[in-house]
């Protein structure tokens, strides 16, 4: 059994977590790589995908990051990431009318404001695929 680690998902909007793991897969640039706890140090950006953690007694939590970077230092594991989702409160129908509005943004609206609803629907089909994987 892999000795537990610290471990802090951070977004913008709020702490995701923190607290111990025992190992959490993280998408970074360059591709995937699994992090234990005595990993060297790094720093990495991130690409969108799946960042899985596992716990100790084997429960797992999946999130989708996306953009910003992970951080690996003895002390643990800090990935500060643009945008983060917890995936076990997304479910397929609230996915679905999401990306459905952001669509029907992307056709109404103009300027800055369709820029913003463009990246909010390639966001939730990044989302969408990372379910679907």
């Amino acid at each position: 059994m892999p000795d537990p680690f610290k471990f802090e998902l951070v977004s913008p909007e709020k702490l995701l977590f923190s607290g111990e793991v025992e190992q959490v897969l993280v998408p970074g640039a360059e591709g995937d790589m699994t992090i234990m706890a005595k990993h060297a140090p790094l720093i990495t950006t991130l690409r969108p995908g799946l960042l899985e953690v596992e716990f100790p007694g084997g429960k797992r939590q999946r999130f989708f990051a996306r953009g910003g970077f992970a951080e690996v230092v003895p002390a643990g594991l800090t990935v500060l990431a643009e945008t983060a989702i917890d995936l076990d409160e997304m479910s397929p129908e609230h996915l679905n009318q999401a990306i459905a509005n952001a669509e029907e943004d992307v056709t109404d609206l103009s300027g800055e404001a369709k820029d913003r609803a463009q990246m909010t629907l390639q966001h939730l089909r990044q989302v969408q695929a990372a379910l679907n994987a």
